[in-house]
């Protein structure tokens, strides 16, 4: 069955009675030219986890590379249609879950072993940063995550120090991993059609980190610090978040050829590092 059509999308709707919720983000991606480009995005060398199947239509793709594929679908009512819509394939496994709710390092260790794994996903806008987040901090073993996400959440990722766009989000999917922009997605090549265009990111994970620090806890604060208040220099923001005070801060600051003066988003991610070491 061709899944990435429009009218086979509502057809199917409509045989199983299915109506779209807004609130979990349901919007089905009906081009088959962007479903392989984030197949092929994923570089799967064995398996991939897929997070919010919907109708199958990513699934597909992902079966046809993988050796095993294993989807976490939130809404229960998708379960029955998946097994319809799937059911050309004997490599696909369905978990009616919530990927905010699952244990991913145990789910890949039973379901996949010491295999390597990517993860492709079309996430809901609504949920796309707490998803992302919990994934890069629960040190996963895979290789690749795809991810389709809002246009301007795709774009803070993947910035520039320097760019209006940078920010801590982007600060930390660097520390993690090495993130691409794949493609845009209009908005037009959905069902039901969002009011924003998408695209698609590719997050290399990297073995490790990408800059070392001592104090993790105490990096990742440094950086949210920087940017809780944009407007504002790198001193007043690191004065509101720190005890230091001023001067020690601006010692410290100059001390690493930081301009007090300067903003939070004109900071590599290895100043960022460097700067974490001397606020401890």
């Amino acid at each position: 069955m061709y899944l990435a059509s429009p009218t086979v999308i509502k057809n199917i709707a409509a045989k199983y009675g299915f109506t779209f919720k807004k609130g979990l983000g349901q919007n089905f991606l009906t081009s088959k030219e962007i479903l392989e480009r984030i197949a092929e995005s994923a570089e799967i060398e064995y398996g991939a986890i897929e997070i919010g199947p919907g109708f199958g239509v990513l699934t597909d793709e992902l079966a046809e590379r993988a050796e095993k594929v294993v989807a976490l679908e939130i809404d229960e009512r998708l379960i029955p249609v998946l097994k319809d819509t799937m059911s050309d394939h004997d490599n696909i496994k369905v978990i009616n879950a919530d990927v905010m709710k699952t244990d991913m390092a145990k789910l890949i260790e039973e379901e996949f072993g010491e295999k390597p794994v990517s993860i492709a996903a079309n996430l809901p806008y609504y949920i796309t940063t707490p998803i992302i987040t919990m994934l890069l901090e629960s040190r996963l073993p895979v290789k690749n995550i795809v991810v389709m996400v809002q246009k301007e959440v795709a774009e803070r990722i993947s910035a520039a120090p320097g760019s209006k766009d940078y920010g801590a989000l982007t600060v930390m999917c660097r520390y993690f991993t090495r993130p691409e922009l794949v493609c845009v997605v209009p908005a037009s090549l959905f069902v039901p059609q969002p009011k924003v265009d998408s695209a698609v990111l590719r997050l290399r994970v990297l073995d490790k980190p990408s800059v070392e620090v001592s104090d993790e806890k105490l990096f990742f604060r440094t950086v949210k610090a920087a940017f809780s208040q944009r407007r504002k220099t790198l001193l007043n923001c690191l004065a509101a978040n720190f005890p230091h005070g001023k001067a020690a801060l601006t010692d410290i600051l100059e001390s690493l050829g930081i301009d007090p003066r300067r903003r939070g988003e004109t900071l590599s991610i290895a100043e960022f590092a460097e700067l974490s070491e001397k606020l401890r």
